[in-house]
């Protein structure tokens, strides 16, 4: 059957495998499901996030207050060695294999989309997919900045790749440095198909509208004077995140020894390194610093909407989503140069700065140019806007398009 007659009967059969639902991933999956010509379905290898969960990362109990599985069709399949935090070993998820199958005449699915590749579960599917002949296309957020390897492994991951190479018919980039990873492991001539990691832009520039009218209740609830300006700190408390990097240069910027920076520091999120940072903070004798602690998706903007300049000074960030949602609500950012949206979003001098990872006096000197000049900051945060209206759910959906056409048309028997 030609892969023209396949889209004669209809939409594209797309399968989708990942670990869990991901509250990042619930827009574009909607937006995929709205698609004529995809016909989606979802496989989630665990339902932990459905439901309050104790997050590792946070360092507490969560529960999103968004929709996780509405607006698209979903199957979660059975598993062994269940868990309540997924790993690459654990849970190991079967039916792969019987889901994909379908008839005798033909699978049951047209192209198989895998999120990562280093599970158990993702191989599986790679496996099932292979030995019924279904296409197979990989998103994953990997670079090459990433953690630093032995010799040993580095070689073991070049021989996987080139086994990996054979079992699979395409990428799914989702920025520069992805792409550059995927070239480097599977060569610059191997299908690649850019699916940019992004947010829905809309839902974060709507609430940010929203949340500029309640603007004023935020600054009395947290007792901020409206007339000073507010550096953002937005994620998980971990040390690789390196907020404390982001209190160091702050308390820095203050305009004698002993004095209280003009600016606030607001951090949102919690973690492992709270006590730590809220230790120093006092230490400090600093009153300018608020910690809101955990934060959820929807209350987020409020926050954005207060900041004059979002900081992300993480070290191995494969992308820094956070990023994305700041950008929309318009403002400046700060990143180091170990966050992966950093070629894509950030342009030097333009809509924010990019400094060395873990140069605090590098951070302080950026940090003093863009507070020096609300004017330059403000614009700053306009061309925020301007460049991530580019990063956008239709671009995905393009990208996805444009591989999809190209292996079920690789893949047809006349």
């Amino acid at each position: 059957m030609s892969s023209e007659s396949v889209h004669e009967t209809g939409p594209v059969r797309l399968a989708y495998v990942v670990s869990h639902p991901i509250q990042y991933q619930v827009g574009l999956l909607r937006r995929i499901a709205r698609e004529p010509g995809i016909d989606l379905t979802v496989f989630f290898c665990s339902d932990f996030s459905v439901h309050s969960y104790k997050d590792e990362g946070f360092g507490t109990a969560v529960e999103w207050d968004i929709p996780l599985l509405d607006g698209y069709k979903h199957i979660f399949l059975p598993r062994w060695r269940d868990t309540s935090s997924p790993s690459s070993t654990r849970p190991v998820s079967r039916g792969f294999f019987r889901h994909f199958r379908g008839s005798e005449r033909r699978p049951a699915f047209d192209a198989v989309w895998i999120h990562g590749y280093s599970s158990i579960n993702s191989l599986h599917a790679v496996a099932a997919a292979k030995v019924l002949g279904i296409p197979v296309l990989i998103r994953a957020e990997s670079w090459l900045h990433d953690q630093a390897r032995s010799r040993w492994k580095l070689l073991s991951k070049r021989i996987f790749f080139k086994v990996l190479r054979q079992l699979i018919d395409g990428t799914l980039p989702i920025g520069t440095l992805n792409r550059e990873y995927w070239q480097h492991y599977l060569g610059s001539d191997f299908p690649m198909f850019d699916m940019p990691y992004a947010v829905d832009n809309e839902y974060f520039r709507q609430r940010a509208q929203q949340a500029e009218q309640r603007r004023g209740e935020l600054q009395r609830e947290f007792g901020l004077d409206a007339s000073r300006s507010v550096i953002l700190f937005a994620s998980k408390l971990q040390p690789r995140k390196h907020c404390d990097h982001l209190l160091e240069a702050y308390l820095r910027i203050a305009s004698a020894p002993g004095a209280e920076p003009h600016p606030y520091l607001v951090i949102v999120g919690d973690g492992e390194e709270r006590s730590a940072l809220e230790l120093r903070a006092k230490e400090s004798g600093c009153t300018s610093i608020r910690f809101m602690g955990f934060r959820n998706q929807s209350e987020l903007p409020r926050f954005f909407n207060l900041a004059s300049v979002f900081v992300l000074p993480s070290q191995h960030e494969p992308w820094g989503l956070i990023v994305n949602e700041a950008m929309n609500a318009g403002r400046a950012v700060i990143v180091s140069d170990d966050v992966g949206c950093r070629p894509d979003l950030v342009r030097d001098g333009e809509n924010g700065f990019v400094f060395p990872t873990g140069d605090i006096g590098a951070l302080e000197g950026v940090l003093r140019r863009m507070l020096a000049n609300t004017e330059i900051t403000t614009q700053m945060g306009i061309r925020s806007l301007e460049l991530v209206s580019n990063w956008n759910y239709e671009a995905d959906v393009k990208g996805l398009q444009q591989a999809l056409t190209a292996v079920t048309k690789r893949t047809s028997r006349p």
